[in-house]
């Protein structure tokens, strides 16, 4: 990624711009440099993001995306390119050019082509395909809609993919002659299977054949070992609302009909072959979903329609299972407390013991295997460390850092963190992280930003500290304040019991829970009582705006596209399932429970002044959620500013709005806490 600021300042010396304007750009450069150079534009801008690892078969080589932001004149975007580096770390090069992203790496079953997906063809993302050892892309895919997920099959003879339906004529039609009107929960468009046939000597785009239609929405699926049959699965409809009813079901790869095979009556999901094709493993709450989220792994006996629940899993949350080359074990990945491990769960039956494979400090995640398992490949950070792609062995786990993508971002010394431990009212103890001032002094005391993760079933982990968002936390440190980041119950990470411990308790216990993190800080006199703020997203949204109802100690409240009225998200989010699941009763049931944890209900108790950031096109936390607290704030006389996002889902995506927002919560926190 060019760094914005100096190559700025080298353009003006290029094209001889006047003293004057050089003078001021020096001086606004010295003034940055002075405040510790981490400003919000500097960190968007200058730091470059690392995708997940594609490991070739034999294990020599890692693919892997490297994404830079774009803020120049009308762009505001992120450009994304494959990297090849050798896994003896001896090469390393980007793969893919242009102006275009490339994304999604795969490789062939034989290791010699290596297949991405862009826009570069004008007609939505297609899949591409390049000889890794030099040479020109080629279009493979040509469709009018956009390819999703694909996979290679083993023979490397066929690709399938899932593409949500292109429009029809008729709907075309409509479209152009202003007819398009929208019937809610109709004329639904769904996602399905499809396949091409490989030719890697033709350099020509593929025919593509559809083997599933029908009123289902394909997501996952995986190719049998000897290629005739795909296994997916697949839900009533489109929407996240709708992955409570996830079922499996086979088609043959030559065409055919469909048929089901599991129907446990919730989320039975991510069907993959066993080696030998005889069994197929898979995700399931066993009938019984429920938001929070509790998934084991079973498998199907393909013979006999027998199935078996394997042991049960750190986090009972296991994710993205693949088997063992041997068909003895399944890899899956999880979250384990502040970091994200891969684990591998023996098919023994509901008695095995998994075993962890990555250890130590730091977060892996993006993860990937040789075809033997011997090998594997990850994206590793610390608080310390960016992100960067580490090579280990499986059997014994040593990994080696390959690369070095960020070098040189660094401008200072990154701010200490660590996780500390503690009790909360009740006697449940709580991980944070805890990420000090830059310019920290033992027995000086500091303001303190509380700063709340999402889901509720987020968590904090040992992530780099310098990471761009529109929370910059090095930016945050080197104001001079420490960041403390509890992972309250209710979090993920911990264990089921502890992910269901908020059900009905929103804004309470939770609450509670960071409240005895920042009372430990004061205790230890390390934070200064009067110099408190909260900021979250989403969930944390929800907390920014629900807590000041039941504390004045915050001095200033940052909100991130929050939930405020449990009543009126209910009937307005994509996900109306959510929350009455969380409360355990419609809100027609129970208003008072719902009214009790909703801020907008209790914002007469609100005094704390507080910013309301919210994207335009949230679906997730619709952007009414902030308008009400923004004018219920107003007409009481709080001090408070509503910023709102154009084209952004429920995060924002685009560089230029990432640094807008963390830049004016810098200022919010000027205004009432200072930083000094």
């Amino acid at each position: 990624m060019k760094k914005f600021l100096i190559a700025s300042t080298l353009v003006l010396f290029n094209i001889c711009l006047s003293i004057a304007v050089l003078q001021a750009a020096v001086e606004q450069d010295d003034q940055t440099l002075d405040a510790g150079g981490w400003t919000p534009q500097y960190m968007v801008e200058q730091f470059k993001r690392v995708g997940g690892t594609e490991i070739s078969p034999d294990g020599q080589w890692i693919a892997f995306t490297v994404s830079t932001a774009r803020t120049e004149g009308e762009r505001s975007d992120y450009l994304t390119h494959i990297h090849l580096v050798k896994s003896d770390g001896s090469r390393q090069f980007q793969l893919t050019r242009g102006d275009v992203s490339a994304s999604n790496p795969k490789w062939s079953p034989d290791g010699k082509l290596l297949s991405f997906t862009s826009t570069r063809g004008g007609d939505g993302n297609q899949i591409w395909m390049i000889d890794p050892a030099g040479g020109e892309a080629w279009q493979v895919t040509e469709t009018e809609g956009s390819v999703g997920q694909y996979k290679w099959s083993n023979s490397g003879s066929h690709i399938a993919f899932v593409m949500v339906d292109p429009p029809t004529e008729e709907q075309k039609r409509k479209q152009r002659e202003r007819e398009d009107v929208n019937v809610v929960d109709k004329d639904l468009r769904y996602a399905h299977l499809y396949v091409i046939e490989v030719d890697p000597d033709s350099y020509k785009t593929a025919e593509i054949r559809q083997l599933t239609e029908g009123a289902f929405h394909v997501g996952n699926f995986d190719w049998s070992p000897d290629d005739h049959t795909i296994a997916f699965d697949h839900q009533p409809r489109p929407g996240l609302e709708y992955h409570t009813t996830t079922s499996i079901s086979t088609v043959p790869s030559a065409g055919g009909d469909a048929v089901l095979i599991i129907d446990l009556g919730g989320s039975d999901s991510s069907p993959v072959y066993s080696p030998d094709g005889n069994f197929i493993a898979f995700t399931t709450d066993m009938g019984n979903h429920r938001w929070p989220g509790h998934l084991v792994i079973k498998v199907l006996n393909l013979a006999d329609g027998s199935m078996t629940r394997l042991g049960q899993t750190h986090d009972d949350e296991p994710r993205n299972i693949q088997w063992s080359p041997g068909g003895d074990e399944i890899f899956y990945m999880e979250l384990h407390k502040t970091s994200i491990d891969l684990f591998a769960m023996p098919v023994t039956g509901e008695d095995a013991q998994f075993r962890q494979i990555t250890q130590g400090a730091g977060r892996f995640s993006g993860f990937s295997l040789s075809a033997d398992a011997s090998r594997m490949a990850a994206i590793h950070q610390d608080f310390d460390k960016a992100p960067d792609v580490i090579v280990s062995e499986t059997e014994t786990f040593n990994p080696v850092r390959l690369t070095n993508i960020n070098e040189g971002y660094e401008l200072t010394g990154i701010a200490r963190a660590e996780v500390i431990a503690y009790e909360s009212s009740d006697g449940m103890i709580i991980e944070a992280p805890l990420i000090y001032p830059l310019d920290y002094e033992e027995g000086r005391q500091y303001p303190v930003l509380l700063h709340v993760h999402g889901g509720p079933t987020g968590v904090f982990g040992e992530t780099y500290v310098a990471t761009p968002s529109v929370y910059p936390l090095q930016k945050f440190a080197a104001e001079g304040y420490f960041i403390l980041q509890p992972n309250f119950r209710g979090s993920g990470g911990y264990g089921k019991d502890f992910r269901f411990a908020n059900l009905s308790d929103w804004g309470y216990g939770d609450l509670d829970d960071m409240i005895a993190g920042l009372d430990k800080l004061i205790e230890e006199g390390k934070v200064d009582p009067d110099r408190q703020a909260i900021m979250g997203w989403s969930y944390g949204g929800y907390m920014s705006s629900f807590a000041i109802t039941r504390t004045n100690r915050f001095k200033a409240s940052m909100v991130g596209a929050g939930v405020t009225n449990l009543i009126s998200m209910t009937g307005t989010s994509d996900i109306p399932s959510f929350l009455p699941d969380y409360f355990e009763s419609e809100y027609w049931e129970n208003y008072e429970r719902h009214q009790r944890h909703s801020a907008i209900f209790n914002v007469e108790k609100i005094s704390t002044p507080t910013l309301i950031l919210h994207p335009e096109e949230d679906i997730r936390v619709p952007i009414s959620q902030g308008y009400e607290l923004y004018v219920a704030l107003k007409r009481l006389g709080v001090d408070t500013k509503m910023v709102t996002y154009p084209r952004q889902p429920h995060g924002i995506r685009e560089p230029k709005f990432t640094i807008d927002a963390a830049q004016r919560q810098l200022e919010w926190l000027e205004k009432y806490l200072g930083n000094n």
